[in-house]
C-alpha cells in the first residue's frame, strides 16, 4: 500500500497508438488540470513505449506539467506485465495522489493490475470526477478526496465513490465524457526520463521476460459511417419512435440541420436502428450543441451519455417522462406530428 501523499500530483496514463495520443488521453488532460488546480498541485502524465517522446509536447499543450517517460524495447508493444511493472515502479517512487486512465481496452486491462499491485482502490467507467471534503458518519473529515462518479446498479442510480485510506486514488474514465481542451502551442513542461527496471522484487510483478511480443498485426475493419462524438446537432430516437420507418423522420430532420441521428438502447434493441447510433451508458457519450430527444423516456442509462449537451430539446407524449427534467425545451406531443411541423417550419424559413 502506498502511503498517503496529500501534496502528490494528479497523473494520467498517456495512451498512444502509432505514435499519436489517443483521444481519451487528450480528454483526461483537461480534467487532470482541473483537479490539480483545485488541489493546488502539478499534473503528470506517464508515457511508456519506444520512440514515443515526440508526443510529450501534445500533453504539455493540453495542461500537463510533467511527463514521466520510460522507453525500452520491451515496451514497444503493449503487454500487461511490463507496462504494469513500469507504472507501479513510478507510482512507488513519486507517490501521486490521483492516477486516471481511459476506460479503453488497454486502460481496463492496465488499471486493475496496477491497483492490485499497489493495494489501491479503483473505480471503473466514471462519468465525472471532482474534488471535495468528505465527512464520515463517525464525524471524521477527509480533506480533498477524489469524488468518483459513475452509474451503478445497472444504471438505475448515479453513485459517488470515495477512497479514504488506500492511495493513490484511481479511476478509469469513459471516453467522451470530458470536453477536449484547446491546445496551447506555447505551453511547455518538463520531461522526466526513467529507466525501465526489467526485474524488481519490490513491485511484485515477478519475471515476465519469457514472453515477448514479436509483431503486431492489425486487421482493417470498416470505419463507422457516423461520428456521434463530433456532431454539433444530434436528433436521437427512443422506443417511443415506434418503428424503423418512423426513424426516417429523424433522419430527415437531422439532415436539415446538418446533424447526425442517435438512438437509445431501447430503440437499438427493438431493431429500429443500428448499434453504431447508440448514445448512453453502453453507447457513445456525446456533447453536441443541440440534442433533440424524440420518444426517449430519459432514464439515467441514457442521460449519462448526453446530459452534457449544450441545449436539449425533448419531444415526448408523456409529460412526466424523466427526459423533461434535464431538457432546456420540452414539447409534449406525438413526434409523428411534431417533427413534420418542425421540418415544414424550417424549410419555410430557409
Amino acid at each position: 500500500m502506498i502511503e498517503k501523499n496529500e501534496s502528490g500530483e494528479v497523473w494520467i496514463y498517456a495512451e498512444t497508438q502509432d505514435g499519436e495520443l489517443q483521444e481519451i488521453t487528450q480528454e483526461l488532460c483537461g480534467k487532470a488540470r482541473d483537479l490539480a488546480d483545485k488541489l493546488g498541485v502539478s499534473t503528470g502524465a506517464v508515457l511508456l513505449g519506444k520512440g514515443v517522446e515526440s508526443v510529450a509536447s501534445g500533453l504539455f499543450e493540453r495542461g500537463i506539467d510533467k511527463v514521466y517517460l520510460v522507453e525500452d524495447e520491451l515496451l514497444k508493444f503493449f503487454r500487461s506485465s511490463p507496462y504494469t511493472h513500469a507504472l507501479v515502479d513510478l507510482i512507488k517512487k513519486y507517490r501521486p495522489q490521483i492516477v486516471l486512465y481511459g476506460a479503453s481496452n488497454l486502460g481496463r486491462d492496465l488499471a486493475p493490475r496496477v491497483a492490485s499491485a499497489t493495494q489501491s482502490g479503483l473505480t471503473a467507467d466514471c462519468t465525472n470526477l471532482d474534488i471535495s471534503d468528505v465527512t464520515e458518519k463517525s464525524g471524521t473529515i477527509h480533506k480533498n478526496l477524489l469524488l468518483q462518479i459513475r452509474p451503478a446498479f445497472g444504471g438505475n442510480i448515479v453513485a459517488t465513490i470515495v477512497n479514504y485510506d488506500h492511495w493513490p486514488q484511481m479511476a478509469t474514465v469513459r471516453e467522451g465524457v470530458f470536453p477536449l481542451v484547446e491546445p496551447d502551442k506555447n505551453r511547455q513542461g518538463k520531461i522526466i526520463r526513467e529507466q525501465f527496471i526489467k526485474e524488481s522484487e519490490s513491485n511484485g510483478m515477478g519475471n515476465y521476460l519469457g514472453l515477448n511480443a514479436v509483431e503486431v498485426i492489425r486487421r482493417e475493419v470498416a470505419k463507422r459511417k457516423i461520428n456521434l462524438k463530433g456532431a454539433r446537432v444530434i436528433v436521437a430516437g427512443g422506443a417511443g419512435v415506434g418503428s424503423k420507418e418512423n426513424f426516417g423522420l429523424l433522419f430527415e430532420l437531422a439532415n436539415l440541420f446538418g446533424g447526425t441521428v442517435g438512438a437509445s438502447r431501447a430503440a437499438v434493441d427493438s431493431g429500429f436502428i443500428g448499434a453504431e447510433h447508440q448514445v448512453g451508458q453502453t453507447g457513445s457519450t456525446v456533447r453536441p450543441a443541440i440534442y433533440i430527444a424524440c420518444g426517449i423516456s430519459g432514464m439515467v442509462q441514457h442521460r449519462v451519455g448526453m446530459d452534457g449537451s449544450a441545449k436539449i430539446i425533448a419531444i415526448n407524449n408523456d409529460s412526466s417522462a424523466p427526459i423533461f427534467s434535464i431538457a432546456h425545451y420540452g414539447i409534449v406531443g406525438d413526434l409523428k406530428q411534431v417533427i413534420p411541423l418542425m421540418i415544414k417550419s424550417f424549410r419555410e424559413r430557409t
